[in-house]
């Protein structure tokens, strides 16, 4: 007799745990968050910028190059991936390749983006990145613009 109940709390404990499995992937028993939206440029860099090159920052934002062909300047701006919640760290910076005092940058506390920060750098590399929260991310001599013919 001893055998038979001790399948019986054997098979009930069975029952009872794939039940729980069950509601858990049906989703009754827990909430799970949406993972976050993407960031996106939206001319934060102001009219005439388009957006060039894009550097994600995992699971926090995304750092945007822009570049204004009229006036030859390139513009850099850190997103969060969202604009709710606490301020964190966030920044943004540009330079002309390894020319140091070319360098503009902005950091701080921010909710939703760091920047804009331009840069004159037509016709050449620009080294350029950002960070969110401690999380830095960067590309070296990138964007390299050719100066167009003069017309004759």
């Amino acid at each position: 007799m001893k055998r038979a109940v001790r399948t019986r709390v054997a098979a009930a404990a069975l029952l009872a745990a794939a039940t729980s499995v069950t509601a858990l992937v049906a989703g009754t028993g827990t909430a799970v968050a949406a993972p976050a939206p993407a960031a996106a440029y939206n001319q934060e860099c102001g009219a005439g910028y388009k957006q060039v090159n894009q550097l994600p920052i995992p699971d926090r934002g995304t750092v945007f190059l822009a570049y204004n062909a009229a006036t030859g300047k390139n513009c850099v701006v850190t997103k969060r991936n969202t604009s709710t919640g606490s301020p964190l760290w966030v920044g943004s910076w540009i330079q002309r390749n390894a020319e140091l005092k070319s360098k503009q940058e902005q950091y701080g506390f921010f909710t939703s983006y760091s920047g804009p920060v331009h840069l004159d750098a037509k016709g050449k590399c620009v080294d350029w990145g950002g960070e969110i929260d401690g999380y830095v991310v960067a590309r070296y001599k990138t964007n390299c613009g050719a100066l167009a013919p003069t017309a004759r």
